[in-house]
């Protein structure tokens, strides 16, 4: 099994398969408006904007698990991401990241040794074949020289 296995649902309609990802590496983050991680959008925006080119995608959860911290409507999580961090990274709708109603993905990575989510801005990078290459805290930007070391490692 692999993450090009699964799909989200997207958060403008429609569905976003990981499959569509397959020969590139992706960095899923489940995020939060209201969390002090937030400005991490503007990394992640950054990441995007600098490898989806070269064959790297970035991927956004929006999730209320952790302290309640996104309360919105796609809508509003859409507003929030687009005028305070020119967000144009593929989202998801809002999923559900730990426990037993987690999204299938998150439970897949929890069988794959690498834990559920702790925090909002949790990162899973996935390889060109589906993957998972290694899990990040919130704590780690998305600018850390090791995490940018193993993303241009993904790339063609």
């Amino acid at each position: 099994m692999s993450a090009h296995q699964f799909a989200f649902p997207h958060i403008a309609g429609g569905e976003l398969s990981l499959a569509d990802f397959s020969g590139r590496g992706v960095l899923i983050v489940n995020t939060a408006s209201r969390c002090g991680f937030t400005p991490q959008y503007r990394d992640l925006q950054g990441l995007w904007e600098r490898y989806r080119e070269q064959g790297f995608g970035v991927i956004g959860v929006p999730s209320n698990d952790f302290g309640a911290q996104e309360p919105g409507t796609e809508e509003e999580i859409v507003s929030f991401c687009e005028v305070n961090y020119s967000v144009s990274f593929p989202m998801t709708a809002k999923q559900t990241v730990v426990g037993d109603s987690a999204h299938p993905f998150y439970k897949w990575v929890v069988a794959q040794d690498a834990g559920a989510p702790k925090w909002n801005f949790h990162k899973y990078l996935i390889g060109r074949d589906g993957e998972l290459i290694g899990a990040y805290s919130s704590k780690v930007s998305p600018l850390d020289t090791e995490l940018i070391a193993e993303i241009e490692r993904l790339l063609p």
